[in-house]
C-alpha cells in the first residue's frame, strides 16, 4: 500500500516521536512570535531561548510539516549559485559574508546535533555532486576551482575515483564536499523543537496564524483559538506560507520534488553503494538525488509531484533510472513515496525581508534549506537580540518582488519533469 504522498513518507516512519505540543488556546505574550516550525523558525526559537528571550512558535499543522519533513536530507554548504556568481550579484562585502555563513552551515548543524543529542542519523561524511557527461564535468570542475580558491575542503574526483565512492560507473566524475553530509530531516526538525522547548521556548501546533494586527508598538498574531502579542514577529513559512504575508509566496516559484524509498537493501549490496555514506545529486537540470538511510534503504528523488499522471510517470522513471545507475540492486521495490515543494527565487538566492517594522522573514532557500535555514535562524536570533548589527547581516533587508508568471512557471516544472522522465534519455 502506498503512503499518502502528502505525508512525510519514510521520514515519518523512522523519526523519533515529536515532542508533546498542543493547540494555542487563549491569549499569551512573548518577546518574539515565530510563525512556522521548520528549520528557520525552530533554529530562531532555540537560539533566542538560549539567550533568555521569550519566544513562541505557531505551527499550522505539525513540527516539520513543510519542506523540513519532506526533503532528501542532504546537508550542503553554499547554494546552487557558485561563489563567484554570488559575489557578482551581491557585491564583495555582502557576498563574502553570505558565502562565509553558508560555508559553515553544515558545521552549525553538526554542532547543534552534538550539543543537544539529537537522534537524526547525522552522517557528516560529505556529499557528492555527480557529473553527467562533459558539461557536468565542466560544471563540477568550476565549482571545485572556486571553492578551493576560498580554502574549502572540496575534492574533484575523476571517473574511476567517483565510481568507487558512488558505486556506479555512469558518471563522468564528481565533486566531494567534506563539509557536508546527510541527516534524517524530520528527525532533525523534531530534535530542534525538543531542544528549543528544553531551553524555554513555547511551541503550539495545530495553530495556524490567521491574522496580524498592530497594537501600538506591538503585534498581535491571532489563531483560530487564541493569540500571541509580541514586539517582533518572524515569518518562517517559506514555500508553505498560507494565511499571512502572501508576498512571501508570490515572490517565489514553487518546484515540486519527490522521493521514493526502497525496501532495505541486503548488506552485501548496500556495501557496494555509497560505502562512505555520502549523499549525491547530479548536474542535470531535472536532477536526480540519491542516498542511503540507516536501514540501507535507497532514497531516490527528482523533480515532480507524486499525484495524478505524475505518480505513474515518476515512479516508472525511478525504477528504470535506479536499475541503470545501480544495477546491483536488481528488482526495484519501493516501500514508500512522498513529495513537497521548494521555493525558488529568480537569482537562486535566499531573501531577508523586513515586511514591516518588527516583522522579519528569511525565505527562498532554493532546495538548500537544512544548513542555511539553521544558520539564518541563528543569525536572526543574534540580530533580534541586538548582538548582530544590521550592517553585518549576510543579506540586506528588502521588500518582496512578485515573480513573473509564477503559477505558469510552477506548472511548467511538473510538465517538464514528466516529459523528461517519459523520454528517459540515457545519460
Amino acid at each position: 500500500m502506498r503512503d499518502d504522498p502528502c505525508s512525510h513518507g519514510l521520514w515519518e516512519r523512522t523519526a523519533p516521536a515529536a515532542p508533546r505540543t498542543g493547540v494555542l488556546e487563549g491569549e499569551t505574550t512573548a518577546e518574539v512570535a515565530i510563525v512556522g516550525a521548520g528549520y528557520t523558525g525552530l533554529s530562531t526559537a532555540l537560539h533566542l531561548a538560549e539567550r533568555g528571550i521569550d519566544a513562541v512558535v505557531l505551527e499550522a499543522v505539525e513540527i516539520g510539516f513543510g519542506g523540513a519533513g519532506r526533503n532528501v536530507g542532504l546537508v550542503n554548504a553554499g547554494m546552487w549559485v557558485m561563489p563567484d556568481q554570488l559575489v557578482a550579484t551581491l557585491g564583495a562585502d555582502q557576498g563574502g559574508r553570505l558565502i562565509a555563513l553558508l560555508a559553515e552551515g553544515p558545521a552549525r548543524v553538526w554542532d547543534i546535533v552534538r550539543r543537544h543529542g539529537i537522534d537524526c542519523e547525522a552522517t557528516p561524511t560529505g556529499t557528492l555532486h555527480t557529473a553527467v557527461g562533459p558539461s557536468g564535468w565542466a560544471e563540477v570542475s568550476e565549482r571545485a576551482r572556486q571553492w578551493q580558491r576560498l580554502g574549502a575542503p572540496v575534492e574533484l574526483l575523476p571517473p574511476d575515483a567517483a565510481a568507487e565512492m558512488i558505486g556506479s560507473k555512469v558518471y563522468a566524475g564528481a565533486l566531494l564536499d567534506r563539509r557536508a553530509g546527510t541527516i534524517q530531516p524530520l528527525a532533525y526538525a523534531r530534535g530542534l523543537a525538543r531542544a528549543a522547548l528544553g531551553q524555554g521556548a513555547r511551541i503550539f501546533t495545530g495553530s495556524p496564524a490567521t491574522g496580524l494586527q498592530r497594537q501600538g508598538a506591538l503585534w498581535r498574531v491571532t489563531t483560530p483559538a487564541g493569540s500571541v502579542t509580541a514586539r517582533r514577529v518572524v515569518m518562517a513559512t517559506d514555500a508553505y506560507t498560507r494565511h499571512l504575508a502572501p508576498e512571501i509566496r508570490t515572490q517565489q516559484v514553487f518546484l515540486p520534488y519527490f522521493n521514493l524509498a526502497t525496501e532495505p537493501l541486503p548488506d552485501d549490496v548496500a556495501r557496494t553503494i555509497l560505502p562512505g555514506r555520502q549523499g549525491g545529486w547530479d548536474t542535470q537540470e531535472v536532477l536526480t538525488s540519491f542516498r542511503l538511510d540507516r536501514q540501507n534503504r535507497m532514497v531516490f528523488g527528482s523533480v515532480g509531484a507524486l499525484r495524478n499522471s505524475g505518480d505513474l510517470v515518476h515512479r516508472a522513471w525511478a525504477r528504470r533510472a535506479l536499475r541503470r545507475i545501480f544495477p546491483q540492486i536488481g528488482a526495484v521495490k519501493f516501500q514508500t513515496g512522498w513529495f513537497g515543494q521548494i521555493g525558488m527565487t529568480g537569482d537562486n538566492l535566499p531573501r531577508f525581508h523586513r515586511l514591516d517594522e518588527g516583522i522579519y522573514s528569511f525565505c527562498g532557500y532554493n532546495g538548500r534549506g537544512i544548513a542555511p535555514g539553521t544558520a539564518f535562524g541563528q543569525v536572526l536570533a543574534g540580530y533580534l537580540s541586538g548582538e548582530i548589527p544590521e550592517a553585518h547581516l549576510p543579506l540586506r533587508p528588502c521588500q518582496p518582488q512578485p515573480a513573473a508568471f509564477g503559477r505558469l512557471r510552477a506548472a511548467g516544472f511538473e510538465i517538464g519533469a514528466q516529459m523528461v522522465h517519459l523520454v528517459d534519455a540515457r545519460r
